[in-house]
């Protein structure tokens, strides 16, 4: 079962794609949410396929992100684990927060993709 989760902010910043040996891509951006009190800045990633949402995304733009969250356990250094927000559809928004682009891919499957660490 997987619950999704959206966010609406400001991009701060868009990363460089990254491309692991194995052949997997990820590309990571951050956004200020529009707390006004304490605002938070929040890096999501895609992966794969998914790193073609960021196209034309700018800082500054206001978009609303929809996201699953992933967990994983890493025992090759000890044990250690990680959390990933990874976008699946991001909107960018007009001042109304009204929606002028429409960038969806299908939710990730249930099962997670290998990580390359």
């Amino acid at each position: 079962m997987s619950t999704s989760f959206e966010l609406i902010g400001t991009v701060k910043v868009v990363m460089e794609p990254m491309t692991f040996a194995s052949g997997f891509t990820k590309r990571e951006f951050v956004i200020t949410t529009e707390d006004e009190r304490f605002p938070q800045m929040i890096k999501f990633q895609t992966v794969n396929e998914r790193c073609a949402l960021l196209a034309g995304l700018a800082p500054n733009d206001r978009v609303k992100v929809r996201f699953d969250i992933r967990g994983s356990l890493s025992t090759k250094n000890g044990e250690r684990y990680f959390v990933d927000l990874q976008a699946f559809q991001i909107d960018k928004l007009d001042g109304k927060g009204q929606s002028v682009t429409h960038n969806e891919t299908e939710p990730a499957p249930t099962e997670d993709e290998p990580m390359p660490f």
